[in-house]
């Protein structure tokens, strides 16, 4: 992945995982090895066999305008739910340049309304795909912990020092974006996941 003219060097060799407790690892730009099975596959990387999707669309419940943050984990998760695997092959390689953004969300460029809507995608797109006693955990964690990104409190505390007020918007935002991902999962469930089929 290309940051400016710079291309972004490094290797990961966790890639596109969900941990038990709800937080996910990308890194797909990085991943090395052999191919492997993931969880979730960066938009970029996204190839399907027609069969696999069969009558599945993108999530229409996603927030935000352009390219609604995390809509591939959606549709990843969902296919993985119906029995398909999502390989994942590091030697397969995307030249890719992130484009300036015409929506909320300019990449590196705090917008409290773009971290709402990419917070509240996660946690409805996770508690849909978590177990009860998972979802229980992913939502503690989530509030406690958090992650540089999607900020808790931890993450508040150890960045505040660096970023004041923004690390305390960011907070406020993360902190809305999951009270709305989570009132949105109550009122509609996973009803969309019915028919979708291996």
């Amino acid at each position: 992945m290309y940051q400016g003219d710079k291309l972004e060097n490094g290797s990961r060799p966790i890639v596109g995982k969900l941990q038990w407790w709800g937080r996910v690892i990308g890194n797909h730009h990085l991943g090395v090895g052999a191919p492997r099975e993931v969880d979730v596959i960066k938009g970029v990387n996204m190839s399907f066999r027609t069969q696999a999707i069969g009558k599945l669309r993108f999530d229409d419940r996603m927030q935000g305008t352009g390219a609604q943050v995390h809509f591939e984990m959606s549709f990843a998760l969902t296919l993985k739910r119906a029995g398909w695997k999502m390989i994942y092959d590091p030697s397969i390689a995307v030249d890719h340049y992130p484009a300036q953004r015409f929506d909320e969300d300019q990449r590196h460029n705090f917008n409290d309304t773009a971290l709402i809507n990419l917070v509240h995608n996660e946690t409805l797109i996770l508690l849909e795909h978590l177990s009860p006693l998972r979802q229980i955990v992913f939502l503690s964690w989530s509030i406690l912990v958090g992650t540089r990104e999607s900020l808790g409190i931890c993450q508040w505390l150890r960045l505040f020092p660096q970023q004041k007020e923004i690390a305390s918007k960011k907070l406020r935002a993360s902190l809305q974006g999951r009270w709305l991902g989570y009132q949105k999962y109550r009122k509609i469930g996973n009803h969309h996941l019915v028919g979708v089929r291996s």
